[in-house]
């Protein structure tokens, strides 16, 4: 035992003499990482200098760039954007901080807004075509509006992801909610509608929807995509708000859900391919579309699944075994495949979904493991609250999405699982 204890002793020494991220490493006793401030300190200096963000074309910096530096200034070499899932992301955060702080500062519902505003106004394809005026998943920096032809990363120049569109309609639905402003409704409805329009039989190797849509044509580019939950997110507020021309839909992919993508993830995964828009490699299978089904499972429970504790771990379960890595001592979780580097939004992501399932089933199993893939992330934090898009080196600013957008609202549902975590 005494042997043990100096083993122990020896790890926490040299653990505590390294840096992660922006900050000097802290361990507990027993080797567990512990934040280098308290929660609610770190998220109240990154939201603080994102509400000082410089505003141009009517929009903070960072909603109309994916890379962005420590000094709000567009990283120069990458021009390239995400609209929908990096505003829509920042929506949910947005609003779930709103709520969280009791909704003291209105300018948090203002950026918000802003986010919804650039989808609604700025990144939707031309009224034509087979998907008109839907939500684009990639384009340009700095433009207003996109252009036709504006694909990035792995999207050809007329292409569209439908699962983005998704999530921005889901996004923009929770606006709408909160601010009762119908645009943001009828944006909402024209995704819906254009999905449902353009639904494909599923089996065991197609998703209700390809990947990659040339939004012209129709013609599809990769036969599955991992990310069918935010399209069920949507199709299930739309028909809550009485909408119940998209019944069938929901009730469609659903069913595909249950019973060939989570039984996917006992085999090969392979319903779980694609989602990150800078990827094209047809059997890159991710964590951020399993991990966030789960969190879907864990929030409605019964309501849509009898077995949704048995199918939420069987989740989680595939991403600790075939996405996590160990870094500075503790086990991190991956994006996918092709990186398995855990970025600020998957870690978080990571963190959330299993700090949800450790509060609603009382198993302690994930609750250590949410703590250190949370307090992890929060190291990409400078103390002036800018943060770096992972916790990896030091550094400030990058990928937008994951330094911010797609990290606050992963705390928020921690918090709400563990409180006691913020202090």
């Amino acid at each position: 035992m005494q042997i043990q204890l100096s083993v122990l002793s020896l790890f926490v020494a040299v653990c505590s003499a390294q840096t992660i991220g922006n900050h000097k490493a802290m361990y507990d006793a027993h080797g567990t990482l512990l934040p280098w401030t308290s929660w609610l300190d770190a998220l109240n200096r990154e939201m603080k200098w994102y509400l000082n963000c410089p505003i141009e074309h009517g929009y903070p910096r960072f909603v109309y760039m994916t890379f962005m530096d420590g000094d709000y200034k567009p990283m120069v070499r990458h021009p390239d954007f995400i609209p929908a899932t990096q505003n829509g992301m920042g929506i949910l955060s947005y609003l779930k901080y709103y709520v969280w702080t009791k909704k003291q500062n209105p300018k948090i519902l203002q950026l918000a807004r802003a986010m919804g505003d650039y989808l609604v106004k700025e990144s939707l394809t031309p009224d034509m075509g087979k998907w008109p005026r839907f939500t684009r998943s990639t384009g340009w920096r700095e433009k207003f509006p996109q252009p036709a032809d504006c694909g990035s990363q792995g999207d050809r120049p007329y292409e569209i992801e439908p699962d983005k569109g998704g999530i921005a309609g889901y996004a923009l639905f929770l606006l709408w909610e909160e601010t009762k402003d119908d645009k943001y409704l009828k944006q909402a409805l024209q995704n819906a509608r254009v999905l449902a329009t353009n639904m494909q039989p599923a089996d065991e190797s197609h998703s209700p929807w390809p990947f990659r849509v040339d939004y012209r044509t129709g013609e599809g580019r990769g036969p599955v995509s991992g990310n069918m939950v935010f399209i069920v997110r949507l199709f299930d507020k739309l028909v809550e708000a009485g909408h119940n021309e998209f019944t069938t839909a929901r009730e469609t992919v659903l069913d595909w859900i249950l019973n060939n993508q989570i039984p996917s993830a006992a085999k090969d995964g392979a319903m779980w391919c694609q989602f990150f828009e800078d990827h094209q490699e047809l059997d890159n299978r991710t964590s951020w579309a399993p991990l966030n089904l789960a969190r879907y499972l864990i929030e409605k429970k019964e309501a849509v699944d009898d077995d949704w504790q048995e199918h939420a771990k069987a989740l989680i379960d595939f991403c600790v075994r075939r996405f996590t890595v160990f870094r500075s001592g503790a086990l991190m979780c991956g994006e996918q495949d092709y990186d398995k580097e855990p970025w600020g939004g998957i870690a978080s992501t990571f963190g959330a979904v299993l700090a949800m399932y450790s509060a609603v089933t009382g198993s302690p199993e994930y609750k250590g493991l949410a703590y250190q893939n949370l307090n992890y992330v929060l190291y990409a934090i400078n103390d002036d609250g800018c943060p770096r898009e992972n916790a990896l080196h030091p550094g400030r600013g990058g990928w937008q999405e994951d330094a911010h957008t797609d990290k606050i609202h992963n705390y928020m549902d921690a918090l709400t699982a563990f409180p006691e975590w913020g202090h």
